[in-house]
């Protein structure tokens, strides 16, 4: 790695993020390979992120700055009080903070980096905070975005924004869509942003100035591997060149010390699903867990448990009660549930997903197909059954499914919704149906892959060294 000879300057990173885990732990875990690598590395979030990070995880404390694995954390107010509910005024606080964020930033820079011995020399931003460029432009420098979702996905959003394709409108909904790297991909497999029936305004908007505007950012890094999406890799190289720098996933599913991961748990997640693992056999349990965000309506609850019940298999459910309850009891579990299956599954509010997948009783993964999760599971080499909900998830779901061949997609039927029937025979074709070894080796392979690019010398890792000669050479 080039560092300027007789250089007194630090070279400075910071790295912007909203206050999700799933938003964090890929920027943390990406700014502890740029700190191995002999960088600064800062990470800023809001102070309602902050707090959340401050009470639940491992974070140091010295005179005053707090660090997590050799990273300075900062925070920065988001105009809300700490009890607002964000999740449910997303497109109020997504586009008030748009308005604030660049002023917020610009501040939190002119403070911490005045001193001539710091040299901030690289801005690292995610998509859903597109107005951190504008505040790097102003300070006069370079930004990254690192892309947190599948380059597929980054290679639609680059084809609808530029208009370089007709998309599926409501008066065509049902159209195919054909880009290059691709599968042909119908209204089901797309993100639901890019849909007409689309219901938010903030993020779209977001996304739209960011990809027609792509131009002002310097890198474009992705939280991917090339072995996994090369040929859409390869396809946005003339367009828009994206480098992936993943899996960001715990070091210990990569085959390294789990002491060394930098990412954080917004929960404090439940230890004693693993004792209750290791009493399984091999092979055997169905992990389920549809993330943080979402609260699944009341009937999909009830069937997914009256499949887990009928199944007789064992199961490790996650069931995280919403911060704000809904009226009608989305994300709760059918009354007497829990008891009935007391001697069979086990229901946690948040477990430590990275053990529970690498543990050798796991025999799939029922998911919302989030791509920090998917990542964990490729990684993990981890059948998949797959349920999406909204965003990028249903592509995910694709790409999952059809192009790496690893699992299965949950198919609603002629009413829109999902029966126990249908979870019932998805459980079984995976465990014991004519591809469940398919999806098995299909899995290891990937494992295998996933490795080798974060291993030194693999293809991400030499993404990363690119990386950070490029902000030297520029410092």
């Amino acid at each position: 790695m080039a560092f300027k000879e007789g250089s007194k300057q630090e070279t400075h990173v910071l790295m912007v993020t909203l206050s999700s885990q799933g938003h964090i732990n890929p920027m943390l875990r990406l700014g502890k390979r740029l700190v191995e690598k002999g960088l600064h590395v800062t990470l800023a979030t809001t102070e309602f992120g902050g707090q959340r990070m401050l009470k639940a995880s491992a974070i140091s404390s010295t005179t005053g700055i707090n660090f997590i694995s050799g990273i300075r954390l900062l925070f920065f107010p988001d105009g809300f009080r700490l009890d607002y509910d964000r999740s449910n005024n997303l497109d109020h606080y997504m586009e008030y903070l748009a308005k604030i964020g660049p002023v917020k930033l610009s501040n939190l820079i002119k403070e911490y980096y005045h001193d001539t011995d710091k040299k901030l020399s690289c801005i690292i931003s995610n998509p859903f905070v597109s107005w951190v460029v504008d505040a790097a432009l102003e300070n006069r420098v370079p930004c990254a975005m690192l892309w947190i979702q599948p380059c597929s996905l980054y290679a639609i959003y680059y084809s609808f924004y530029n208009k370089l394709n007709p998309f599926p409108t409501l008066t065509n909904p049902d159209m195919g869509l054909e880009l290059p790297g691709l599968p042909l991909l119908h209204s089901h497999d797309l993100p639901s942003f890019v849909l007409p029936t689309n219901p938010f305004r903030s993020f779209p908007r977001l996304l739209s100035d960011m990809f027609q505007n792509m131009k002002r950012h310097k890198w474009v890094l992705a939280n991917s591997f090339f072995e996994l999406e090369k040929e859409v890799i390869d396809s946005m190289a003339e367009l828009c060149p994206i480098r992936p720098v993943g899996p960001l996933v715990p070091p210990s599913l990569l085959g390294e010390d789990q002491s060394l991961d930098a990412g954080i748990e917004m929960w404090k997640p439940d230890e004693t699903s693993l004792e209750w693992l290791n009493n399984q056999q091999p092979a055997s349990v169905l992990y389920v867990s549809f993330g943080s965000i979402i609260a699944l309506p009341v009937k999909l609850m009830e069937a997914i448990a009256t499949a887990l019940k009928n199944t007789n298999h064992p199961f490790l459910w996650v069931v995280k009660r919403p911060e704000f309850p809904s009226a009608d009891g989305a994300g709760e579990l059918p009354i007497g549930f829990e008891e009935e299956t007391k001697n069979q599954g086990l229901i946690v509010p948040w477990s430590p997903q990275t053990k529970v997948l690498a543990h050798p009783s796991i025999a799939c993964f029922m998911t919302h197909c989030g791509w920090n999760s998917m990542l964990e599971t490729l990684a993990a080499g981890v059948p998949v059954i797959a349920y999406p909900q909204w965003t990028d998830q249903p592509t995910n779901a694709k790409l999952i499914v059809d192009g790496l061949k690893v699992g299965l997609r949950l198919q609603p039927g002629a009413d829109g919704l999902i029966s126990n029937k249908d979870v019932e025979d998805c459980i079984k074709q995976i465990l014991r149906g004519p591809k469940s070894e398919e999806f098995q080796k299909n899995a290891a392979v990937l494992k295998q892959a996933a490795r080798e690019a974060m291993a030194t010398g693999g293809s991400s890792d030499r993404n990363i060294e690119l990386l950070v000669n490029e902000i030297v050479g520029s410092s």
